[in-house]
């Protein structure tokens, strides 16, 4: 529709609701001429009228409708010897240039300001006529007219656009459940691919029937994801907003009367109900007849070498218990959705009605509206959900006769199961898992502690159940069922003694994950002691027992009937001792009866007495130990918690003749020390006057301090820290805290070992938190996995070959938080999406980064994620193209080995650990096999950007390159193996010499 801008045949004007502008087209008044207004003033001083000719310009520029449109005030002009050329040029220019619609008006009193007493010519091909002062008020009152006239239609559009907003957030919203509902049967189906695999024997049938429902239980959870489309700008609003407003009233009446219809059907899914309580009965006299099973199997007495052609059917027989527990979960699952389906369902109804009422409000003013398109989007989502929800019962109907088929075939299993005894272990005990043995070991260690047996009996079964001796295992399958005595006295037969190959090695550590985890070190106790123990060393571990422990990821957690008493503060304090078995280690957890409720706290560090706490700790694991009657070549302490432990073993429990072991002390990193009043050093039993001196425990910067790290350094063996160059770099004054020179005096026994990571718990290949597992000969996962990742956190995917750059840390300025600040508005300059992971404890340094995320809260490049989150750092660095690391100091780092374990580049700064396993693709000086990622050494943002520009050129440039250095960093080997074969080397020369001295 147009709108006449100019009446009396200056030009014509249209409104253009499409592009919200206002076109303006000067035309000729009739073919073949020109339109030309010029002032004539009548002044006794000027001669003939002077005409110029104005050369019209091309019309139909669109001009931007400005809300705030006011009429500009004309500006005087002195008219006092001024010729009518003079006065005209400003008009023609007005005229020619047709800047704004504002500009109407003003030119029209511009006219009257500056002309005074004069008239309108108009010079065609016939002449000049005179154009009286009357039509030229006339003209002037159109204008403004029509400027009245814009400016309305410019208000009822601001109210249209502000009516719309509304209606397209609530069409937004509803679009946004109709994702979700879709994302829920995807979801369901993504949880059919459950799979449980544990190599199960018969004598442990209950308990690992109901640690694999446990296992199974938890598997494949994921969290559901939202797509919310985009936000549709004011631009996309066209001229047809009244009929396409009209035709959605109609759309949206078809879609009520087809989710009227969807509703109807999901009325059908109550009945599914009744077939999950048919199951879950099933399910019970299932696990009935499992109890059952296994009461006749402990009563029978069958020889058991006869039961070895029978070992394949057992496996395949549980192989299908866990099936069909799997199949019932996820046909429990799938009610559980339709459920939350048909209520979401009818909550998308009530929208439905509220915005057909809100239409129906704005049918009076008919307003136009270009939404059909996604009116149609949303049917067709619908239709996609009515196929999949017949699909979805269809399957539930195919899993139902599946899981009665194979019911059918697991009580045919019983049967025949029913007919055997126990199966064969002579040749098989190597098979047993690691959790066997160690609860074998727990359960020998508590008679011995609650002196149901003798030392030497209690040493001589550990040693047995260190060599994983048959003998053993046939006494432990013989003893099932019966009374404890009973089982004493058989284990008691086994008279032979036994000797080992291996070390015995404790360690004595504040954290092991997953128990109880705040940063690496709990990662480094927990893979060093599985490496050492698949290396066939007894291994050992003792923790103090928080009440904030993630006690469902211990197997058997249970006290024992026996206090510890240990001394502090001049007093003894009983110790409840509480056993339990992680990953396959056997741990002990130590639970303090002080009235200061040591590790009742909720926290694991952090607190106003921690020197006191941990000396406590340290003086009681050491009386575990002793009381225990252990004799272990190697006692491992990490950091300065459990420091006190070296100190406390030479100058207390040596002189009992506990001094079998060798002390090994581990710094994770220097920067702690732990250090307090000398005073305080007195509680656990240590003589301040003998160590509080320049050369053993005494602070090297504040005198009247004890540092419990130094104590550690002086009075252990072996002293170890987790990187070879973190080693060389705390020797020096900058990075030594202090300590360069006590380290410098003790360089003979101080080494530095990179740490390895857990490549079972990170492995993208079996990693079952990804949404699709990848290896470095099938990298298509990880491309699908970044979509993934994009699509959750809300990023754009408009480009799937934009490089991903993605940092995981703790936000402390040892991390280099202003080089992190840095890269994520760099990342954005040079092309690139990036995604932070991670929290500070530092007030200032949160509230920084959470401005930030405000700041790209919305952007479509950059999410920052001001959180811990386990489950979504598995996704990010399955998804990351980068890894960027710009710490200022670095101990070690476990982030760029399992960023290059799931093929993200690293891109970090030549700082500890970080130096020993990052190596510059443009370094000429490295071979080029161990070339793997991006450098720089100046902590500065100068040469941070050098390296993200090289790592971003490398992607863009050679891709095929590119995807073959992924594939490299993915195939290196940063497992703990070779961390613990040099541990193993330094514990064995120590032990070597401390036995011969020994015999000297």
């Amino acid at each position: 529709m147009a709108i006449q801008a100019c009446a009396l045949g200056l030009g014509s004007g249209f409104y253009d609701w499409r592009w919200g502008r206002i076109a303006v087209c000067l035309q000729p008044v009739s073919a073949g001429r020109m339109l030309r207004v010029c002032c004539k003033m009548r002044n006794r001083n000027t001669g003939s009228s002077l005409h110029k000719r104005h050369q019209n310009k091309k019309a139909s520029e669109r001009l931007t409708l400005n809300t705030n449109l006011q009429s500009q005030s004309a500006e005087s002009k002195e008219v006092n010897s001024t010729s009518s050329e003079d006065l005209m040029s400003p008009f023609q220019d007005k005229l020619s240039d047709a800047d704004s619609i504002k500009d109407l008006p003003t030119m029209a009193d511009d006219i009257r300001s500056s002309t005074g007493e004069q008239s309108i010519f108009i010079e065609n091909a016939d002449g000049v006529q005179r154009l009286p002062t009357d039509q030229l008020e006339d003209l002037t009152g159109m204008i403004k007219h029509a400027e009245k006239n814009v400016l309305l239609l410019n208000q009822a559009r601001i109210g249209a656009l502000k009516d719309l907003d509304r209606i397209l957030s609530e069409k937004e919203a509803l679009q946004a459940e109709i994702n979700v509902l879709e994302l829920k049967l995807a979801e369901a189906d993504a949880r059919l691919k459950v799979t449980t695999q544990e190599k199960i024997r018969v004598e442990f049938l209950e308990k690992e029937l109901e640690r694999l429902k446990n296992e199974i239980n938890s598997k494949d959870k994921f969290d559901g994801k939202v797509l919310t489309s985009d936000s549709i700008s004011q631009d996309s609003i066209d001229i047809a907003f009244v009929e396409e407003l009209n035709a959605l009233r109609v759309e949206n009446a078809l879609l009520k009367d087809d989710i009227k219809a969807l509703n109807e059907k999901l009325i059908d899914v109550s009945g599914k109900e009744e077939c999950i309580s048919m199951l879950e009965k099933e399910r019970s006299l299932l696990e009935t007849s499992v109890r059952e099973l296994k009461s006749e199997l402990q009563a029978s007495r069958i020889d058991i070498s006869a039961l070895s052609s029978f070992k394949s059917e057992c496996k395949a027989l549980w192989d299908k218990v866990g099936n069909l527990q799997a199949l019932l979960d996820a046909t429990a699952e799938r009610a559980k959705q339709a459920a939350t389906l048909f209520e979401q369902n009818l909550e998308l109804q009530a929208k439905v009605d509220k915005l057909e009422a809100s239409l129906k409000e704005f049918n009076a003013n008919k307003l136009p509206d270009k939404s059909q398109k996604y009116d149609e989007l949303l049917l067709q989502k619908i239709e996609m959900l009515e196929e999949r929800l017949q699909a979805a019962d269809q399957e539930i109907h195919s899993h139902t006769i599946l899981y009665q088929k194979s019911l059918e075939e697991f009580q045919n299993s019983i049967e025949k199961l029913n007919e055997c005894n126990q199966k064969e272990l002579g040749e098989h005990v190597d098979d047993m898992p690691w959790e066997f043995w160690s609860r074998l070991l727990l359960m020998v260690d508590g008679w011995l502690i609650e002196k149901k047996i003798s030392s030497s009996d209690g040493k001589l079964l550990r040693e047995m159940v260190w060599k994983k001796d048959r003998q053993i295992c046939e006494a432990y399958m013989a003893c099932n069922g019966k009374h404890e005595h009973e089982a004493i006295v058989t284990f008691l037969k086994l008279t032979q003694p036994q000797t080992s190959q291996g070390l015995h090695i404790v360690h004595i550590a504040a954290e092991i994950a997953p128990v109880a985890k705040v940063g690496g070190l709990g990662d480094v106790v927990l893979g060093l002691s599985k490496a050492l123990q698949r290396k066939g060393h007894l291994v050992e571990i003792v923790l103090p027992k928080y009440d904030c422990l993630q006690e469902d990821q211990i197997i058997e957690l249970k006290a024992l009937d026996v206090a510890v008493e240990s001394f502090f503060d001049g007093q003894l304090f009983k110790n409840k001792i509480w056993v339990g078995i992680v990953e396959g280690l056997p741990v002990y957890f130590i639970e303090p009866h002080h009235p200061s409720k040591f590790f009742w706290r909720g926290e694991f560090y952090g607190e106003h007495d921690d020197f006191k706490r941990f000396s406590f700790f340290s003086r009681a694991a050491l009386e575990l130990l002793y009381q225990a009657g252990k004799k272990p070549d190697i006692i491992h302490c990490h950091d300065w918690q459990t420091a006190f432990v070296a100190p406390l073993y030479w100058d207390i429990y040596a002189a009992k003749g506990f001094n079998s072991a060798r002390i090994c002390f581990t710094c994770h990193n220097f920067e702690y020390q732990g250090t307090a009043h000398f005073s305080e050093l007195s509680s656990c039993g240590l003589d301040i006057q003998r160590l509080n001196r320049p050369d053993r425990m005494q602070d090297n910067s504040v005198p009247d301090r004890i540092n419990p790290l130094k104590g550690a350094i002086v009075f252990s063996n072996i002293v170890t820290t987790v990187s070879p160059t973190y080693a060389q770099e705390v020797c020096t004054p900058e990075g030594g805290r202090g300590l360069h020179g006590t380290l410098r005096l003790h360089s003979k026994k101080f080494v530095g070992v990179l740490n390895g990571i857990d490549t079972d718990s990170w492995n993208p290949s079996t990693d079952i938190i990804l949404p699709v597992q990848y290896s470095a000969d099938e990298l298509q996962g990880k491309a699908e996995n970044k979509r993934a990742l994009r699509t959750q956190l809300e990023l754009s995917s408009a480009d799937a070959f934009q490089p991903l750059v993605c940092c995981i840390t703790r936000l402390v300025p040892q991390k280099g938080v202003h080089l992190i600040r840095h890269a994520i508005y760099q990342t954005v300059e040079l092309g690139g999406q990036f995604v932070l992971l991670g929290s500070s404890p530092v007030a200032h340094i949160q509230r920084d980064f959470e401005g930030i995320a405000s700041h790209f809260k919305n952007h479509p490049h950059v999410r920052l994620l001001l959180k811990y989150d386990d489950a979504l750092s598995h996704m990010i660095y399955a998804a990351s193209d980068m890894f960027i690391i710009p710490s200022l100091f670095e101990p070690c780092g476990l982030t760029q080995m399992i960023a290059m374990r799931y093929g993200s580049v690293p891109i970090v700064r030549r700082t500890g650990g970080l130096n020993d396993s990052v190596f510059d693709v443009d370094d000429d000086s490295i071979p080029v096999q161990y070339r793997n990622g991006f450098t720089f050494l100046t902590p500065n943002e100068q040469e941070l950007n050098n390296a993200m520009e090289r790592a971003f050129k490398y992607y863009k440039k050679s891709p095929e390159n590119w995807q073959k250095l992924v594939q490299k960093i993915m195939r290196l080997d940063f497992s703990w193996e070779s961390s613990a074969q040099q541990y193993e080397e330094l514990y064995e020369k120590t032990v070597t010499r401390a036995r011969a001295a020994a015999n000297v």
